[in-house]
């Protein structure tokens, strides 16, 4: 009757959330448990010592567990070493590669049950279905006032940009305009994190010889700074304002919206876009959505 842990997945190559539901509950058993971070080891670890030791569990996932070895272990092959009772699933793994969960573990006297708030898993997974299905993944970030203004050079509150500067570390390429380069002579690295700076690529009508090179985002060291989008990008951000979104929206897989509780009497963001949200919280004094057209 007891929740016993909460996890997501992260971030690719790292623990699915299968994994990291189970190492913490592994930890309340024993608290000088320490498991590597290292997926496939600590999947070992728990295969080898800790059999059975979650007999007469459930649990429930947002996706069918995955079957196969990728960048990390078969989930299924983990929840069946461990004794799971019963599987309860909300979103079945169409992935040919992936897929198939649900029935290892049922061949295993593994109870699962499919379909456990369908509509609500598909909502909450639908950036990883959508980069599963085209392998790409284009995310556009806009930062508004209150009163929907994007322009000046820093819009959104700390906690916000640093939210941002976390994505831009994972991302393969960021994307922005030239005249948000001629204008705000942006850096666009992950500082506030101690991350990565992104390559950048910066559409434009001119060349990039065009641009003074003086601006910050230049000077980045171990940075490719294209023209074009590269056919190697997959995780794709792309930061702009009205004239930016209105261009590009079609193209999107989703939406991030910051709004600062500050107004400002620049012009409004105005286009013609209905967007559904997916999520919305609250970061420092900004409130934010994710959301898709």
């Amino acid at each position: 009757g007891q929740i016993l842990s909460i996890k997501a997945h992260e971030e690719a190559g790292g623990p699915h959330a299968e994994l990291n539901a189970i190492s913490e509950i592994l930890k309340n058993f024993r608290s000088d448990l320490i498991l590597p971070k290292e997926p496939n080891l600590a999947f070992e670890i728990i295969c080898k010592h800790y059999k059975n030791a979650l007999k007469d569990f459930a649990i429930f996932v947002s996706l069918e567990p995955c079957a196969h070895f990728g960048k990390t272990p078969p989930c299924a092959r983990l929840l069946k070493e461990l004794g799971f009772k019963k599987v309860f699933v909300s979103v079945q793994d169409e992935s040919k590669n992936a897929g198939g969960g649900g029935e290892f573990l049922r061949k295993n006297g593994v109870e699962v049950e499919f379909g456990i708030l369908k509509d609500e898993g598909e909502k909450l997974i639908r950036p990883f279905l959508k980069w599963s299905k085209n392998k790409t993944f284009k995310l556009f970030k806009l930062a508004l006032s209150l009163n929907g203004s994007a322009f000046g050079k820093t819009v959104s509150c700390e906690e916000s940009r640093t939210y941002s500067h976390k994505i831009r570390s994972k991302i393969d390429l960021l994307v922005v305009g030239g005249n948000t380069v001629r204008k705000d002579r942006p850096i666009l690295d992950a500082r506030l994190v101690k991350g990565k700076a992104p390559n950048v690529c910066i559409l434009s009508r001119g060349d990039l010889s065009e641009f003074d090179k003086d601006i910050a985002l230049f000077k980045v060291p171990n940075r490719r700074i294209f023209s074009q989008i590269p056919s190697e990008a997959k995780f794709i951000m792309f930061e702009g304002g009205r004239d930016f979104l209105e261009l590009l929206k079609d193209e999107m897989d989703a939406f991030l919206i910051f709004s600062n509780s500050s107004f400002k009497e620049s012009e409004n963001v105005k286009i013609n876009a209905n967007f559904r949200p997916l999520f919305k919280g609250i970061l420092g004094e900004d409130s934010y959505g994710i959301y898709e057209l």
